[in-house]
């Protein structure tokens, strides 16, 4: 290619002065002289071309091939229906097509869903796709997708190219759907008290009206039928501490896109307002105010403290006017607001004909409803004032043998202990012996049924766990813990077993002796299978989209096994082992892809057709995808018609070399300047001679 350069050997206002004055003096000299003084103007004209320094640029050129970029939408939305097929139909011919022609390169970028809530992000991925390709060698864009795209521009000038964008969109006009959208949803809710959840079913083809399941903790609670389009509400209680995860299922439609969105999930965290704990001690001891302290320090406990400083059979004619004491509510506590209770604990109790027969009985049916109760046992267990002795006997997980050892020992984890959250890896336990001080005192007791988590002196149970309907009762077998919270013999975790055992008993989550967990870390699913037994089994994990996988878990401490899955799909993820359920949500519990499923051509129109291109779909009610003619256009054409998309080729090259030819300097320029210069004297001499 041939082109005229100029690089001036002077400014160019310099040239341009000197150009200005020459024309003045040329016109000047033409009309004082005539004709003749054009010499004298060639001279100059000369004189100036010299200056310019023009020369002749010859490139040497290689056209550079038309990039034509493919974005194929592989997000979740994508994979409803036939449209994963028709994706890979539809990228397949234009594989074929693109590739037939010799001066277009081809880039086909896959794109699935974005982090968190972004939803489909398609021009991202083009963008990050042509990062390395300049604006101008673009001839087109093409985008298979089902137009469900969540990061369109408002203005085709933020793309950064002017090449013709075109849609091509899969799913068919005819689909039909249902899906459940939350209005209202509480995030946090008193344990024991009821939560409001306002939702809608939405639909398209439907029948108007749906039947809506209610499930919590995968246990159903309601289901009913409710008009679709239209807000209803849902009253859920919130049954414990921690997540309290609610499922709220909309039936299937016959031939519906996807089930996945016809389920919304709503996570409430139970807080408990406050945790009411009875203590009653039976006579004053080293170890009450071990446990008064314990549970006052816990600002989450409300605290009732009796200490039985009088029995009955005290007498010694003080006139009750003249006591100090306060009378125990017996009837009150153990009778009208027993069931306010979250944890009834008898410290060294002896059964003193304080507390009537039918008391007991309230106790006992306040455990088998739900409640809980802790013996924390000395020598009165073994008398003939036991508890054990009482209505009581029936809830307690043993009673006593008659034997009371009085000898040091260093308190024990069982075996079915390192398997237990109450007392697997308390602090001291991983040396052998314990690394905590000693105890004094176990009391003997024949167990019935329930796990000992503990042993004590001749390995004989010190602290039993036992389930009792609803409820939960533990016996500590030993009146000695507070030789831990006094440091005898450098002490041990009193705190730590004292706090977890309390916890189990009223219910806490993270304690349960049989749980299913699973946490999220991005994609991947992490899940903890705590149990008693054995080898638990494979985890089964059932996807958004119904798909089930079974997950092999690996025991990481005694009891607690481990396993970890990628995720392919967003979504909440329901995960069983046995009847356990738990959930697990990548990214959003109800994701922004699955919110409208149905494939949209008006999304990318406008900014398609600013560019010149087009949006369309690739097939109809039935049949197989038809892609359309793929033709080059010029610059300034229309670049789509009823079944064809065009794409507009560039003229961009690489110039591989450059000549360059100086045309105002050297011996030529020099002999021009001096022949015009002597032209025009000779002919000036001449008009003065003549």
């Amino acid at each position: 290619m041939l082109s005229l350069s100029f690089t001036p050997l002077v400014p160019i206002w310099a040239l341009a002065a000197f150009g200005l004055l020459a024309l003045g003096m040329a016109v000047l000299a033409v009309i004082a002289r005539g004709p003749v003084a054009m010499l004298r103007a060639l001279a100059m004209a000369l004189v100036l071309a010299a200056l310019a320094n023009p020369s002749l640029v010859q490139e040497e050129r290689e056209k550079v091939r038309d990039i034509v970029a493919v974005v194929v939408d592989r997000s979740a939305s994508q994979g409803l229906g036939d449209r994963t097929e028709m994706t890979n139909r539809v990228r397949e011919e234009l594989e074929r097509r693109l590739g037939a022609m010799p001066d277009v390169e081809t880039r086909f970028v896959e794109a699935g869903d974005g982090e968190g809530e972004d939803g489909t992000r398609l021009f991202a991925a083009l963008g990050r796709a042509l990062a390395d390709v300049p604006p101008d060698r673009l001839a087109g864009a093409l985008m298979v997708t089902d137009g469900v795209v969540h990061d369109i521009p408002p203005d085709a000038a933020e793309l950064g190219f002017k090449a013709p964008i075109h849609a091509l969109v899969t799913g068919r006009p005819n689909e039909r759907d249902r899906r459940i959208a939350l209005i209202e949803a509480p995030r946090f809710g008193i344990v024991g008290k009821e939560q409001t959840i306002r939702a809608e079913v939405s639909e398209r083809g439907g029948t108007g009206t749906a039947r809506v399941t209610v499930r919590r903790d995968g246990q159903q609670v309601l289901s009913q039928e409710v008009r679709t389009g239209a807000p209803f509400s849902l009253t859920v209680r919130v049954e414990h501490g921690g997540p309290n995860v609610v499922e709220i299922e909309a039936d299937q439609l016959p031939g519906e896109l996807t089930p996945a969105n016809n389920r919304a999930v709503v996570t409430i965290e139970g807080i408990r307002e406050k945790l009411r704990v009875l203590l009653v001690s039976g006579e004053p001891h080293p170890g009450e105010r071990t446990w008064r302290n314990l549970l006052k320090s816990d600002a989450n406990v409300d605290l009732v403290h009796f200490t039985i400083l009088r029995p009955p059979e005290k007498q010694d004619g003080t006139p009750i006017n003249e006591l100090s004491l306060i009378a125990f509510p017996t009837r009150e506590l153990f009778q009208q607001k027993i069931k306010e209770f979250d944890l009834i604990i008898f410290d060294r109790y002896a059964n003193q004909s304080v507390l009537p027969s039918t008391y007991f009985d309230n106790i006992t049916r306040y455990v088998r409803e739900g409640g809980a109760l802790l013996i924390a046992a000395g020598p009165e267990f073994s008398g003939a004032s036991s508890l054990a002795r009482t209505r009581l006997a029936a809830i307690l997980p043993g009673g006593p043998d008659g034997r009371i050892l009085e000898e040091p020992f260093k308190p024990k984890i069982t075996r079915e202990g390192e398997r237990h959250p109450v007392a697997r890896d308390l602090p001291g336990s991983e040396s052998n012996p314990p690394a905590w001080g000693e105890w004094l005192r176990t009391i003997g007791a024949d167990i019935r049924r329930g796990t000992s988590v503990m042993a004590g002196a001749e390995e004989k149970p010190l602290l039993v766990l036992a389930r009792e309907e609803k409820g939960r009762v533990a016996l500590l077998l030993s009146d000695h813990a507070w030789l831990w919270a006094r440091g005898y013999n450098d002490g041990g975790p009193h705190v730590d077993l004292l706090r977890r055992l309390a916890h189990w008993l009223m219910k806490e989550p993270a304690l349960e002796e049989e749980a299913l967990r699973a946490s999220v870390s991005g994609r991947d699913i992490r899940v903890e299978r705590q149990t008693m037994g054995g080898d638990p089994g494979p985890v089964r994990i059932l996807s958004p989209s119904g798909r089930e996988q079974q997950v092999a878990s690996a025991e990481d401490r005694p009891g607690l096994f481990r396993a970890q899955v990628r995720a392919t799909e967003l979504g909440l993820h329901t995960l069983r082992s046995g009847d356990l359920v738990a959930f697990a949500s990548v990214g959003a519990a109800n994701p922004r892809e699955l919110s409208d499923v149905f494939s949209d051509t008006e999304r990318l129109r406008p900014v398609a057709e600013a560019t010149g291109g087009s949006s369309r779909r690739v097939a109809g009610d039935a049949g197989p995808p038809t892609v359309p003619r793929i033709q080059t256009v010029r610059s300034g054409s229309r670049s789509a018609g009823a079944d064809w998309i065009g794409i507009r080729p560039n003229d961009s090259a690489i110039i591989r070399g450059v000549s360059v030819m100086p045309l105002g300097l050297g011996l030529l320029g020099l002999a021009l300047l001096v022949g015009a210069v002597l032209a025009a004297w000779l002919l000036e001499g001449r008009r003065r001679a003549a």
